[in-house]
């Protein structure tokens, strides 16, 4: 997998997801977008928990910026991608989407900085992590 190739993750929309009406509640996106971060990141070798035990380090989110374009329904299946746009020294911008079928739903673009995972400063991106996204 490189930064050019997305990936994706399949995501049922439950009932717990969604309004009164069986409409995916808008927050909900944003958490079925970090599920793909995390899957994303394990496809690399590395959880969130691993990186911060054999690196030291963690993503946080920066900024984070989400179109709404149609709704995602009640036991819908939908695909949740992951793609790198850009890397700089220690921030990671990603582009996800959430489709359904080949319906776009919802895009995002997500800002990420690597930091240490005890202080919370910024530090380069692990090189073992550059080195698959470049």
């Amino acid at each position: 997998m490189n930064r050019h190739h997305p990936f994706s993750l399949q995501v049922r929309v439950y009932y717990e997801d969604t309004d009164a009406g069986g409409v995916v509640y808008h927050s909900n996106y944003v958490n079925f977008m970090e599920r793909a971060r995390t899957e994303w990141l394990r496809s690399f070798g590395f959880s969130n928990s691993g990186m911060m035990k054999e690196l030291g380090t963690m993503f946080v989110v920066r900024a984070l910026k989400v179109d709404y374009l149609k709704p995602a329904m009640l036991d819908d299946l939908l695909s949740i991608t992951v793609q790198v746009k850009d890397i700089g020294r220690s921030r990671l911008t990603l582009l996800q989407s959430v489709q359904r079928d080949d319906v776009l739903l919802t895009e995002g673009e997500v800002h990420l900085v690597c930091v240490t995972a005890d202080t919370f400063k910024p530090v380069s991106v692990p090189d073992v992590l550059r080195k698959q996204w470049s």
